[in-house]
Parts: C-alpha cells; structure tokens; sequence
C-alpha cells in the first residue's frame, strides 16, 4: 500500500514518526513535505497529498499539522476525498468502517507520539463495512458536485 504523507511545521515531528513506522512496516511513503520547521502555509503541502490519494497515485493519505483541522480541511477541498480528523483509536476504527475514509489527519500539539501510532495502525488495518453505509457516502459524496 502506498501511503502519500504531508505536514507543516507543526506536524513535522509527528509526520517523521508515523513515516518512519510506516515504512518499517512495509509501506511504501511518498512524501509531499513540509521536510524542516521553518514555518509554512499547510495547504501547499496537505493539498499535494490529497491530489495525490484522490489521482490514484496513492491508496490512502496521512497529514498532520499542529491541530490537523487545517490540513483535514484542506484536504477534503480536494474532490474524491474524505479525510477523517482523528485523535483516538475508536474514531480511526470508524471512520474507516462506516465512512470508508481515505485520508487521516492528527494534529501534534494534540497527541502524544504512542497515540498517534495506535491511531494510525487501527485506520489502517480498519475494514469498511460497506452495506447501509454505501448509501450514506453516496449522499455525502454527491454534495461535491452541487454548486
């Protein structure tokens, strides 16, 4: 599985750590940035990674800033996208059971390194159910196309 991964500043640190699992693991990683903490504009970097997963380049995305809600957002501007902001293990289960999400997002001034690993592993080898839940993303995927 090829996992496309992106951060700002604040994410940095996280990012690294959840790469670096990743690839121990036998993932492979693209990685889209930010690669120091000098300050930047998240968008940039989250927004690659999202084009990234919803192109097909990448099965799935994992970005991180300080809080994740900017790059969760940024990333679920990008159409095909559904990117779960997560900060414990039941939230990763379900949003890959029920909402079939794509992309995580964890923030770094949020949550502790062991945390996020446990997130991050319980998203990935989360199942979607399919099902009545097929339905539900169908609705909430067609509100990309409304103007």
């Amino acid at each position: 599985m090829k996992i496309a991964m992106a951060c700002d500043h604040g994410g940095l640190r996280l990012k690294n750590v959840l790469k670096n699992y990743l690839e121990t693991n036998g993932y492979t990683v693209e990685d889209f940035g930010t690669y120091t903490e000098d300050s930047c504009d998240y968008p940039d970097f989250a927004g690659k990674a999202a084009k990234a997963v919803a192109n097909g380049t990448c099965d799935r995305g994992v970005v991180v800033c300080g809080t994740g809600i900017g790059v969760s957002i940024t990333a679920n501007k990008v159409k095909g996208i559904r990117c779960a902001l997560c900060h414990d293990v039941y939230s990763a289960k379900m949003t890959r059971a029920h909402n079939d999400s794509n992309m995580l997002a964890m923030g770094q001034r949020v949550i502790g390194e062991g945390l996020a690993l446990e997130i991050l592993i319980a998203w990935l080898e989360g199942e979607y159910e399919g099902g009545r839940h097929d339905q539900r993303i169908a609705k909430m995927m067609a509100y990309e196309g409304e103007e």
